[in-house]
């Protein structure tokens, strides 16, 4: 049986995987949409909203998945608390992941946008968004694989 501290741990994890979940559909509808606009020298004020809107479902899913799903996992794995660097190297150690480097640039890239204000450099934030948008999700992927494996979520 497991210990009271894990069940409610488990229980968080899965309330917080379906947040992820909601977050990944609605950033890559946003992907979907930022694709068909394209990248243009302009424009116009809806087509800026649609690539914030990105930029943010971007930041949104790294922090749910780093903060929330990853966090939660290490101490389900009753590991220490160690920096963000070594949480990941950890991680992918243990197959949660598939590249710390990876997740790493991802969160990078998080922080940029979070303190960017003038709206020019946060178009030029897209691109970059947009490159690893993909690493994100199969990295996700690799989480979802291990927490299934170990019945601490269920798809």
């Amino acid at each position: 049986m497991k210990p009271d501290k894990d069940i409610v741990l488990i229980e968080l994890l899965q309330t917080e995987w379906q947040l992820l979940d909601a977050s990944i559909e609605t950033l890559l509808l946003s992907v979907e949409k930022c694709r068909k606009i394209g990248i243009k020298q302009n424009y116009s004020f809806e087509e800026q909203e649609s690539f914030d809107s990105l930029t943010s479902k971007f930041s949104r899913t790294s922090d749910v998945f780093t903060q929330k799903v990853i966090r939660t996992t290490w101490l389900l794995l009753h590991e220490s608390f160690v920096p963000f660097i070594d949480m990941m190297n950890g991680c992918v150690k243990m197959g949660m992941l598939r590249a710390a480097d990876e997740m790493i640039e991802i969160r990078d890239l998080r922080n940029q946008i979070a303190h960017e204000y003038i709206p020019d450099a946060l178009r030029e934030l897209v691109s970059e968004v947009m490159q690893l948008i993909d690493q994100l999700v199969e990295n996700i992927s690799y989480c979802r694989v291990f927490l299934t494996e170990r019945k601490w979520i269920i798809i």
